[in-house]
């Protein structure tokens, strides 16, 4: 049995997450009536400046934002407030910044936001992130998609003010905007699955090849694909293999969203897409599509003559066939795929292939 298999990882969402935003100044937009409540707030600041990222919380509220950080809090509109920000945030990791004034608080919080270069501000709502036509939440949304929304009729009217500030704040220059609720702040931020909307200005994936320091987050998802059934049990020796050929579909140039790897027979000149996984928060952003494009560019580039996949799974067989594959016997794949093979799974299993030119890219 391997470690994966056998579940020691030493590895944890919530420690990828912290380790990104090591360095980094989050802003935290809160309005009154979550500066009452503040717990959930406190901890998560507590536990991001601990960890090393630094954090600037933006109320309304003098008396509440004393209580939550202890005093350290500055006026918005004090001169020279990028140079004083930076100075506290360097003693004490994070800072109150009390706005208002003639702006609303929303304008207000996106004028300090940009004033300050932040890279992420992270908006507290009652009603959380953005929900689709039918009711479901969307996790991930760009630029071009919230103008498109905007457009739309799907906007109610107590979230359209909100949507147009973000949709503001995101032309203005700030990279990302998450929107969640008070109680859902640990999970937005440290976890896969989320609990509110991540907005950003760009397209928010890309795809690249995994780097020693990915493999950790890599071999997590390679578990919880074997948990879900999704993906056979490897070895020791067969997950080194997929993790140093393997690829990342990586949100916001971080944060792991999917992988693959593209395992290549020398002596059949063909190569297997395997161990393609995306977390469910991902499923429907085209993630797999991504991941998939990047492995048959790279085989094309290695003048291979195919690719092959192997399934249990209807779901994934059906996106395989969407992607230009045919469904293939077994005997159409190396023979070295089935060496060590379990028996019981190679019963039920699936294959698919694509047959390779430069143009099928």
């Amino acid at each position: 049995m391997s470690e994966l298999d056998a579940g020691a990882p030493g590895f944890s969402e919530k420690s990828f997450y912290l380790q990104e935003f090591r360095g980094r100044t989050l802003a935290i937009a809160a309005q009154a009536a979550d500066l009452r409540r503040a717990e959930p707030l406190a901890a998560v600041v507590g536990e991001l400046v601990v960890h090393g990222a630094r954090v600037c919380v933006l109320s309304t509220e003098r008396a509440a934002l004393d209580a939550l950080l202890a005093g350290r809090v500055l006026s918005a509109a004090m001169p020279r407030l990028e140079g004083a920000v930076w100075r506290a945030l360097r003693r004490s990791g994070s800072a109150g910044l009390l706005v208002g004034g003639s702006l609303a608080f929303a304008p207000a919080c996106r004028d300090v936001a940009l004033r300050l270069g932040v890279g992420k501000l992270v908006w507290l709502d009652r009603d959380g992130g953005l929900a689709g036509p039918g009711g479901e939440r969307l996790s991930f949304v760009h630029l071009e998609e919230l103008q498109q929304y905007l457009a739309s009729d799907g906007a109610r009217a107590r979230r359209l003010a909100l949507l147009r500030e973000v949709e503001r704040m995101l032309t203005g220059g700030i990279p990302a905007v998450n929107v969640c609720t008070l109680e859902g702040l640990a999970d937005e931020l440290f976890t896969y699955a989320g609990s509110g909307t991540l907005f950003t200005r760009e397209r928010y994936m890309h795809v690249r090849r995994l780097g020693i320091d990915d493999f950790d987050a890599a071999a997590d998802l390679l578990r919880r694909g074997v948990d879900e059934g999704f993906l056979a049990p490897r070895s020791d020796e067969e997950i080194d293999q997929v993790l140093a050929s393997g690829f990342g579909a990586f949100v916001e140039g971080a944060h792991l969203a999917g992988i693959g790897a593209l395992l290549v027979d020398e002596v059949a000149r063909m190569a297997e897409v395997a161990s393609l996984y995306t977390l469910t928060r991902f499923l429907g952003e085209g993630v797999g599509g991504h991941l998939l494009t990047y492995a048959v560019e790279r085989a094309i580039a290695l003048g291979l003559s195919a690719v092959f996949a192997c399934t249990t799974e209807e779901r994934v067989a059906s996106f395989f066939l969407r992607q230009g594959f045919r469904e293939a016997g077994q005997g159409e794949v190396p023979a070295s795929k089935w060496k060590g093979y379990d028996g019981a799974r190679r019963a039920r299993v699936r294959c698919f292939r694509r047959e390779l030119t430069p143009a099928s890219a």
